[in-house]
């Protein structure tokens, strides 16, 4: 099931505005947060319109969760961060989908939860296109 409103469902200019497709994985849509302020913070997004982890079967979940997991693992080799956060919301957006933002020792946020969107750190189409490039190879 797809949502014609939804930037996760759609992709096109509606995620645009705050990511950037890497790829699919078995059962996701791995994407860059366009705002880098935690370098390599990625989305992880289901690939069907459902809102909640309960509304996936056992099969379902664990195929979700082995996505997480292997973006995760991407991260931490490419970027090496001290912790990874994972961010489970969507209040208004209603599509499974988990943030993964690094956190680094003695760096912005460290110690607390991090901000969903600061705006703070942008980078250039070459830059996002080196950290894809780099996630993919590790994927």
């Amino acid at each position: 099931m797809k949502d014609k409103n939804c930037a996760y469902c759609t992709g096109g200019e509606l995620l645009d505005k705050f990511g950037i497709y890497i790829c699919d994985l078995s059962v996701s849509t791995l994407i860059l947060f366009k705002e880098q302020s935690k370098r390599g913070r990625c989305i992880v997004a289901y690939k069907d319109h459902v809102s909640e982890i309960v509304d996936l079967d056992e099969n379902e979940l664990n195929a979700f969760m082995a996505d997480v997991k292997r973006a995760a693992e991407a991260i931490h080799k490419v970027f090496g961060p001290d912790k990874l956060n994972y961010g489970m919301y969507g209040d208004t957006g209603g599509h499974l989908h988990v943030h993964l933002c690094p956190k680094y020792r003695g760096g912005d946020e460290w110690g607390g939860t991090f901000t969903m969107n600061p705006g703070k750190i942008f980078l250039t189409d070459d830059e996002y296109g080196w950290m894809i490039e780099k996630i993919k190879a590790a994927l």
